[in-house]
Formats: C-alpha cells, structure tokens, sequence
C-alpha cells in the first residue's frame, strides 16, 4: 500500500497592520495600539456601519442628531440599533450588562478600578492628614512648647520652633479638596465670623469679663423697650403732624412756629430740673423708672392732639416738658448704671457700646413704628390703643432691666441693709441680695416697688430689712448744729467727743441727725451711717435711752458707747463689704448744704 506523504504545514498567519486612519473608524475603545497582530481565532473589529443599514435611504433626509442621546431618531420615534433590539447610543452599549453582546466587556471594570482607586487616594490622605495631625498634637503635647494666642472670642495655637527659636503658627498639611468641600464646617463658620462681628460692635472689648454679671440681662432687656419707645415716638410725631394740620394744606409757616413754641417751652423743664442731679446718684433705679413714666405719658398727650387741634401749643408744651425731663434723667442716670456695668474701669467702652445697642433698637424701632403709621392712618382712637399696648411692653421691660441691675455702690438705704445684717449676724449680705430687697422709692413707702418672684434670701433677715426701712426715713444728713443743741454745754460735750471725726451725731426729736464739718469726706458719711445703725441697734436690743446729749457724750452715755465701738469695728466691717463686693469707700448721698467749722 502506497502512502502519500504528508502535507506540509500550513503557514503562519499573515500579521495585519492596521494604520491609524483605520482605527479611527472603529468602534471606540479605551485600550487599544496603533498595530496589532490578529490572530485566526480572533476577529478583527469592525467599523460603525452606516446610517443605510438601520433606515431606509428615503428616510435619510428625514433623520436628525440628537446631541443629547448620542444617537439618531426619526420624527416617527426612537431608532434601534446595532443587532436589533438595543440602543443605538453608543455609551449604552459599552456599559450594557449583557457581557456577550459587549464588545468591550473590560471598559466597565476599569472605570470602576479607577473610581475606586480614587476614594482609595483620597481616604488615604485623609487617614495620613490626621494621623500627622495627631502626632504633632502628642509631640507638642510631650514638648510643651506651646502657647495659646488669644484675641477676642477665638484663640489660635503658636508652636515653638527650635530653629528660629521663636512661636509660630503650625503648618498643617491638608489638601484643597477636604477642605473646599467639606460644607460640614462652612456653616458654623459663618456663625463663627457674624458672632464675633456683632460682639465687636454691641459688646464691650473683653466681654463677658470685662462687664458685670448683670450687663447682658439688662441690655437685653433695654433693647425691648427701645424698641417699644420708638414704635410710640413714631406714632406720637405722626399726630403732632395731624394737629398741626400739615395733612389738611396748613401754611407751613404757621406750622413751624407752633413747632418751635412747643418745643422752647418744653426746654425749660431740663433747666429747673438739673438742680435734682444728686437725687439721680442716690436713688438711680426709682428715678429713671419715674422718668419712662413721663416719657409715655408725653408720648400720650401729643397723640391726643389730633383731638383738640386748638390747643396744639399748650398740649404740645406740656408733652415736649415731659420728654425733655425724661431725656435729662435717663442720661444722668445711665452714666451710673453704666460706671456700674465697668469692671475693668472701662466706662467709655461700656458706654460707647451702650449707644450702638440703643441706635440698633431705634432703627428696629422706626420701621415698626412707620409700619403701624401707614395701618392707623388720622385715627386717634386706634392710635391710642396702639399706644396703650405698646406702653404697656415698655413699661414692663422697663421693669425688668432696672431689676436685673446689680448697684454696688452704697446709699443710704443699702448701707443701712448691710451694716445692720453685719451687727445682727457678722454677715455681709451680697450684691444682689440687697438690690432685690431695695424698693425703687425708698423715701415713699407707698410706691416702693421690688422685684417680683424673688427667691428667699438666705443672709437678709426681717429685724434688718425693717431697721433699714425706719432709719431711712428717721435719717437726717447735714443737719443743722443751731437747730439739734440748744445749749452751750450740749455744744461742747459733742464737740469734745467728735473731735477727731469727720461729722457730729446725735438724736433728735426721734431723728438720727448727723451734722458735718467742712473736713467731712464720702468715707466719714460711711462711717457715719455704720455708728447710726449701731446706735439704733444699741437703744433697740440693750433698751439704752438718751438723758440728755451733755450724759449721753459722758463715760457711760450711749453716744461714746457707740463711738467707742465704731472706732473698733468700722474698719472691719468696712473689709468685709469689700470681699462681698461692695463698693466702700464712699457714701452716695443728697446730705443737706450745711456744714460748720469748729475753732480749734
């Protein structure tokens, strides 16, 4: 049997190579060379067929691009494309799930490796930025070369550097990415920088330290009934247009002389008043508590005036006195309450701080007013209700800042409180306690107002508020010596027996009166009020009674009784106050003009 010899094997596959133009024509892809040999089990990619192999060429003409989807459409709908069934939208098919109609299976994956990589480099510099952060705080930290650099509300860290040999700020490494797009901080941020703005322009520098404890409650509610009051000056100068008749076609020059006349009258009330300027350091709280109660009661008359349009000028005159006596009074008295308020002995800052939160509640203050204005129109009965509702909030945030208020200075009727509580117990009650018992009209029983819901005090006793109550009204400062010794006897023994002092006490006619010398000074009235409330204390508790005032200056009389133990304790008691925080180096009083020299 014949065999025929085997064939030859057949040759190698031709390597194709496939030029750039070509491969532009194909269907996309990420990966792919310029040449690549292709191999028999492999087939060779194929170019995009033609728009002819989905439509008709009638349809040609008909067809548009569509930029949105990628694909074409007719104007009868959407095409379909490729093997009959899936879109012709050539992003769609590269992501399509079904792997064996995909071309390009692994383009899926690589976007996705990508993407992961991505949040994989991001998380890492994240994880390295805190880590690094965090080994600075503990190197720091076991240095102890830092230091905190503060400014206002907010501090910054200065990190000591060896090589300068001076405090710097760190550097922390962080990248632009976490933190332009961490929105988590952007709000607080601005909070942050608004928070300090507004300190720096309402709050004194230094604030809450550099301010008393009862700044924030009282300007809090001071702003409320600024508010308030400019909502009535509004509606009040609304009124006064009304009656001066500028909405009926007046003569303007009639106007403007009524104008003036009722505001030149209305000047004088701050001339007679001033000379009641030492009345406001004495008894601040209750004076300018009677000073809102004239405001609003000016505020009342001139929105009247539309009602009796005659009578512009008198009506007009007697409120412009009332608001005239109110400004004065409120500017005396929140110098003291602003002095008050200074810690730090900052009095311009406090007070220059005070204006900006006034002017703050004015403005708010005018556009509810001119809004109230447009819905009231010329009706004064809707006017004065609007007036009696917003009088009402006025008066009662009034109330509460003037409560709130915590006075360390030490009048008559404070010291009174405090040294007679010292003499019963050896307590010094605190500020606040002795300015919630304190009425706002200590000399008229009858209006003494005091601060509502007030919590039992647990140093003020009743035998003290109640001794403080009598001497206040029995208290008689500069008395005259002519009208309290008849006798020349008398004269001598007490000028013996205060020789050294500053001022002369003695009783009469059931009065404390205490006559002083030209060399009295603030502290000798202190003093004088310490030996009143031991006196008054001595004649209650020891039943001591005065014989005459030549047996009362003698040995065993009560008045050297009382000296002699003032001389011992007042100091004392005087250090004592001063740990409690008051103020004792001086007493706030009106004492009467007279004075006298003794010949020495």
């Amino acid at each position: 049997m014949l065999f025929s010899p085997a064939p030859p094997p057949p040759p190698p596959p031709p390597s194709i190579t496939i030029s750039p133009s070509l491969i532009r024509s194909y269907r996309p892809t990420f990966l792919h060379c310029t040449t690549r040999p292709i191999t028999p089990h492999l087939q060779p990619w194929k170019p995009l067929p033609s728009i002819s192999h989905y439509f008709p060429i009638s349809q040609k003409t008909q067809l548009k691009f569509s930029c949105f989807s990628g694909g074409f459409s007719g104007s009868g709908g959407s095409t379909t494309g490729g093997n009959g069934g899936g879109s012709s939208n050539w992003w769609d098919r590269w992501f399509n799930d079904d792997d064996d109609n995909n071309e390009n299976p692994h383009t899926k994956h690589i976007l996705l490796y990508l993407l992961l990589t991505f949040i994989l480099q991001l998380s890492s510099q994240a994880y390295a930025i805190s880590d690094n952060s965090n080994n600075n705080d503990k190197t720091e930290d076991e240095n102890e070369n830092w230091v905190w650099e503060v400014k206002g509300g907010k501090r910054r860290k200065l990190v000591g550097d060896s090589m300068t040999d001076e405090f710097i700020v760190p550097s922390v490494t962080s990248d632009w990415w976490s933190k332009t797009m961490s929105f988590d901080d952007v709000i607080p941020k601005m909070w942050g920088e608004c928070r300090e703005l507004f300190m720096r322009l309402m709050l004194p520098e230094g604030y809450p330290d550099s301010v008393t404890s009862d700044y924030m409650e009282y300007s809090c509610w001071r702003g409320v009934q600024g508010i308030a009051a400019q909502v009535s000056s509004v509606l009040a100068t609304q009124s006064l247009l009304y009656a001066v008749g500028l909405g009926k076609g007046a003569i303007p020059t009639a106007a403007a002389v009524n104008w003036v006349l009722k505001d030149g009258i209305g000047y004088l009330s701050k001339i007679f008043l001033s000379k009641f300027g030492r009345h406001f350091d004495v008894n601040p709280k209750g004076w300018r508590l009677f000073a809102d109660f004239f405001e609003n009661a000016a505020f009342g008359l001139e929105i009247l005036t539309p009602a009796f349009p005659h009578l512009f000028v008198p009506i007009g005159a007697a409120a412009g006195a009332g608001r005239s006596a109110a400004s004065l009074i409120q500017a005396a008295t929140r110098s003291c309450f602003f002095a008050g308020f200074a810690a730090q002995r900052n009095f311009a800052e406090v007070i220059a701080k005070g204006e900006a939160q006034g002017m703050v509640s004015k403005s708010i203050g005018i556009m509810l007013g001119i809004a109230l204005a447009n819905c009231i129109q010329a009706s004064t009965p809707l006017a004065l209700v609007t007036f009696g509702v917003v009088t009402s909030i006025h008066m009662f945030c009034n109330l509460k800042s003037y409560q709130s208020i915590q006075l360390r200075t030490l009048n008559p009727y404070r010291a009174s409180l405090v040294f007679g509580e010292y003499l019963l117990s050896g307590l010094i009650p605190s500020v606040k306690e002795v300015n919630d018992e304190e009425p706002f009209f200590p000399a008229l029983p009858l209006l003494s107002l005091k601060p509502a819901n007030k919590a039992e005090h647990r140093v003020l006793s009743s035998e003290a508020k109640e001794a403080a109550a009598t001497i206040e009204q029995r208290l008689e400062l500069g008395s005259k010596l002519s009208d309290v010794v008849k006798t020349k006897m008398d004269a001598h023994a007490l000028l013996d027996l205060y020789n050294d002092q500053g001022y002369i006490l003695t009783e009469h006619n059931g009065k404390f009166c205490v006559i002083l010398k030209e060399i009295c000074s603030p502290q000798d009235m202190l003093k004088s009020m310490f030996h009143v409330n031991y006196l008054y204390w001595l004649k209650k508790e020891a039943q001591l009674r005065s014989v005459s005032t030549f047996d009362d200056c003698g040995p065993s009389g009560v008045l050297r009784l009382s000296l002699e133990y003032v001389e011992r304790e007042f100091n004392h008691a005087k250090r004592d106050g001063e740990f409690a925080g008051w103020v004792t180096d001086s007493l706030v009083a009106r004492p009467l003009p007279h004075r006298i020299r003794p010949d020495c």
